[in-house]
């Protein structure tokens, strides 16, 4: 199972580059597993960084939560339905397994087969004890079943219903019980007895089985051929012969057909739900096209094995990936402030310090350990720089960005002022792309004094983007405060040139009041020179939030 590095939910380049250029980082030292994720679209700038640094897309990721495809077990012994009770029993005799999938030629599962199942059409039932004696089977794999030989009479596959007869009987009454039975389907069990195996051939059986590794003599053989019995010789005593011949039947006669399954990606809490109070004893989990990804028990669903994630760009668990409560955090890399809801049960690597980018924290990493990143990863790296402190222009920019981007501009061998601006320059996303996609691109939640905040942010080349845009953006800013039950939603729209930013905000009246900007219109405010959301913009929410005491009344 992967180590996802992932960033917080509608990632930015800063939350994609850092997941990428540490995944990197924990390859070379050793962690083959780490990869690197992301739990939401990559934007067109994260695009174009990651396209001129030659490296592929991180993986999507929107739901860590342990599925059945995670606790299934994927090698799991199987049945083929044409393979006999005998066959399939050894094999499961031999792998300590009580019940196992039955599949036809193209891996769908036909149903499931137990040893329960197999004692039901063994043993005789209750007021009908012939019915143990009756075989659903073919010749050749009874011939299979016995280890034995024709020694007259054609192989043939095709299946027939027999009914096994034990010549047990004195020469007198067995002619009497033989003459009660239907011919065309008995198959005779017979040691070396001359006078009842021509009773038998005279019948014109389907079948006559002589046991203990005997013959049938010429004068018989000869008989029988003239009578079209065919004639099985079995190296086994009578009660073995017996035995396995009840065996070969087809494991399709006795499977159960009607089964509970599940898909790939079925939560764990949905799997205990529905495999409460059932009898089956496994679980198949099976693709789109019905065949078998793997099996699971019950006991699978104690302990499930669960993702292993480093966190980077965030440490609040109602920014990270869908599902992360139920995985395994082994570490976390940030340089925002520290939030509420992550929990660990051992200690993990904790790296939080106030720079202005993820990805400077990841640089240094490299570089304490004494490892030259490639000339990809470090112009990624360099790209998450360039996007968090807008080219070291931002108020969070520190000496140690300004630092590790200039040695990652020796490392990639890159001019970084004509990079930043081919990378800015990648691409408006109010121009491109719809309303709700362009609020939801970089968006984060905040929790707060029982407060519920959502800041989204976009930034452009001028503000002029903004204001033809304005209604449309509105409406999407209030259908999200509804959808995601928020006390206040926001859109930091920030010019990257001049420094400059407008604030788009709707919700609570008692928060909205006390915003100490300049109000341009109804829940639009002017931000000169605040262009960062974590260091300029939160804080004075934050604040707002610790002010005004939450009312037991609805949102809004």
């Amino acid at each position: 199972m992967p180590t996802y590095v992932i960033g917080h939910r509608n990632p930015d380049t800063d939350a994609i580059c850092s997941a990428i250029g540490y995944a990197a980082l924990l390859n070379r030292l050793g962690v083959a597993e780490a990869e690197p994720a992301c739990c939401g679209e990559v934007s067109a700038r994260t695009s174009f960084a990651l396209e001129i640094a030659g490296l592929p897309l991180p993986r999507l990721v929107l739901d860590v939560r342990p599925t059945a495809a995670n606790i299934c077990r994927r090698n799991t012994v199987t049945a083929q339905e044409s393979e006999s009770l005998l066959t399939v029993m050894d094999r499961m005799r031999q792998t300590g397994v009580r019940s196992l999938p039955v599949l036809d030629v193209s891996r769908r599962v036909r149903g499931l087969f137990s040893v329960q199942r197999a004692l039901d059409l063994l043993l005789p039932t209750s007021g009908e004890p012939s019915s143990a004696r009756r075989v659903h089977s073919s010749l050749d794999l009874i011939a299979t079943a016995l280890g034995g030989t024709f020694q007259l009479g054609k192989k043939t596959d095709c299946e027939e219903d027999f009914l096994i007869s034990v010549a047990a009987y004195s020469t007198e009454l067995f002619s009497k019980r033989i003459a009660e039975m239907d011919p065309a389907h008995l198959i005779v069990v017979a040691g070396d007895r001359p006078a009842v195996q021509a009773l038998a051939i005279d019948h014109r059986i389907r079948a006559l089985t002589i046991t203990g590794g005997n013959r049938l003599c010429e004068r018989l053989e000869e008989r029988a051929r003239e009578a079209n019995v065919t004639v099985l010789l079995s190296p086994h005593d009578t009660a073995t012969t017996t035995m396995l011949m009840k065996c070969a039947r087809k494991v399709a006669d006795a499977m159960q057909t009607e089964f509970i399954s599940f898909a790939p990606n079925t939560p764990l809490a949905q799997l205990r739900t529905a495999t409460g109070g059932t009898g089956q004893q496994i679980f198949p989990v099976l693709d789109e096209a019905t065949n078998l990804v793997g099996v699971f028990s019950r006991s699978d669903l104690v302990a499930p094995p669960r993702t292993r994630l480093v966190l980077v760009d965030h440490n609040e668990l109602s920014q990270a990936v869908a599902g992360a409560s139920e995985a395994e955090i082994v570490e976390v890399l940030d340089h925002h402030r520290v939030g509420g809801g992550l929990v660990s049960l051992e200690p993990i690597r904790f790296i939080n310090e106030p720079v202005g980018s993820t990805s400077t924290l990841v640089a240094r990493e490299w570089r304490n350990k004494a490892l030259e990143p490639s000339c990809g990863i470090a112009l990624c790296l360099a790209a998450g720089i360039i996007s968090d402190t807008l080219h070291l222009s931002s108020p969070t920019t520190t000496n140690v960005d300004r630092e590790m981007l200039s040695w990652l501009s020796e490392k990639s061998q890159t001019d970084m002022s004509e990079f930043a601006e081919r990378f800015f320059a990648a691409g408006s996303i109010l121009q491109s792309a719809p309303p709700e996609r362009a609020i939801r691109a970089d968006c984060k939640e905040y929790s707060e004094n029982g407060w519920k905040i959502a800041v989204a942010q976009i930034e452009e080349q001028s503000l002029s983007t903004f204001w033809p845009l304005q209604k449309k953006l509105e409406v999407t800013l209030e259908e999200l405060r509804h959808q995601s039950t928020l006390d206040l939603a926001c859109l930091l729209v920030t010019d990257i040139t001049r420094h400059h930013s407008i604030l788009l905000a709707c919700g609570n009246e008692e928060i909205l009041s006390q915003i100490d900007y300049p109000k341009l219109d109804s829940g639009v405010y002017d931000l000169p020179g605040i262009v960062s959301r974590k260091k300029q913009l939160l804080p004075h929410l934050i604040r707002i939030m610790q002010a005004v005491p939450r009312a037991d009344t609805p949102r809004g």
